[in-house]
């Protein structure tokens, strides 16, 4: 089911500002800020909490299960229900939003942090690839990226004086957000891959973020302004490359129409685009036109700490829903190679 029959929203948002490298902290120290910036938000502390769930991935640490880790920014008294999903904390969201429909909670923290600066996070990604055939060749993310621009070019649906308008508006909405790692626009730079230059891409930094949802009433108490989860659905492409149309979404697409994102118009849009390439498939899969405001935060390209830039956007979209800034907002996470995993989420405000 992606229509919730429980009001639930998203009732406060918090996170870190992404630094090219935070090596003089650990993942508990990093992420605790943004854990306790929420929590005072909602007046509520560990013992109040009906469920933890965190995203990461022990990829880009280097090492086993070092999600536990971070349960110690948590607290690890009072006990509580807890889980923990090995990709973007977006998904990690989803599985509280099912936990907290079940009835079993009516709060939820949600949580979030990658440290991308650990190792090489163009290899690094290379090992979500299919181990048989694609994976041994090691293409890495930016790569596969260049592969789906390429693609994108040759079919007449952009070219890279497109892309570089893309990257400089979302570079230049991120110059007011103090937690994006990039502010302000930028020359495109060199080739990374051709046709993507380093403008193109997102840069490597690390960061964290946390949520709180909570279930009617409770939500009113605990926010002037709930963000209400609408609808919320995730789809997943094939994981061969050679099986898809890299031009297009429909993974996005249907996840979208399952969220009924298609319901009403939404006024703005938090899309999780690393590439530039990637808006370009994602605003047509979402019938996004120019009246719709993109990434007011400056998105992906402006700050990218892995498995937990899909959170940001859901978080992003639904702080101007509590700051009265937007009604109806659209928050898109994505996971794998050229957009192969797509989640999307709408999110409402009351009406005055």
């Amino acid at each position: 089911m992606t229509r919730p029959p429980a009001d639930i929203a998203v009732v406060a948002f918090a996170q870190t500002p992404c630094r090219p490298c935070t090596g003089d902290v650990s993942e508990a120290e990093m992420l605790l800020p943004a854990l306790r910036a929420v929590l005072d938000a909602t007046g509520l502390r560990t013992r109040d909490l009906g469920f933890v769930c965190s995203g990461s991935s022990d990829y880009l640490a280097g090492r086993a299960f070092s999600f536990t880790l971070t349960l110690d920014a948590v607290g690890a008294w009072p006990p509580v229900p807890e889980s923990h999903v090995e990709m973007d904390g977006a998904w990690a969201l989803y599985e509280a939003w099912v936990r907290l429909l079940t009835g079993e909670a009516d709060t939820a923290l949600v949580h979030a942090h990658g440290m991308s600066s650990a190792g090489t996070v163009r290899d690094v990604l290379s090992r979500t690839l299919d181990p048989y055939t694609l994976a041994p060749l090691w293409p890495d993310a930016v790569a596969l990226a260049a592969l789906q621009a390429q693609a994108l070019i040759d079919a007449g649906r952009t070219d890279e004086k497109d892309l570089a308008a893309v990257a400089h508006r979302n570079r230049t909405a991120a110059a007011s957000n103090p937690h994006a790692q990039l502010r302000g626009p930028r020359p495109q730079g060199d080739y990374v891959v051709q046709p993507l230059r380093t403008g193109d891409c997102p840069p490597v930094g690390d960061g964290a973020a946390a949520v709180v949802l909570a279930t009617g009433d409770t939500a009113r108490r605990l926010c002037d302004r709930p963000a209400w989860i609408r609808g919320i659905d995730h789809r997943i492409e094939p994981h061969a490359l050679g099986l898809r149309d890299l031009t297009a979404s429909p993974s996005t697409r249907l996840a979208a129409e399952n969220a009924g994102a298609f319901d009403a118009p939404v006024d703005l849009a938090e899309l999780h685009a690393p590439f530039t390439a990637q808006e370009v498939v994602l605003r047509t899969a979402l019938d996004l036109g120019d009246d719709v405001t993109v990434n007011p935060s400056g998105g992906a390209l402006a700050a990218n700490p892995l498995m937990a830039t899909g959170l940001i956007r859901i978080g992003e979209a639904a702080a101007r829903i509590h700051r009265g800034e937007a009604h109806r907002a659209l928050a898109h996470a994505t996971s794998g190679p050229c957009l192969q995993h797509n989640l999307v989420a709408v999110l409402e405000g009351d009406r005055p």
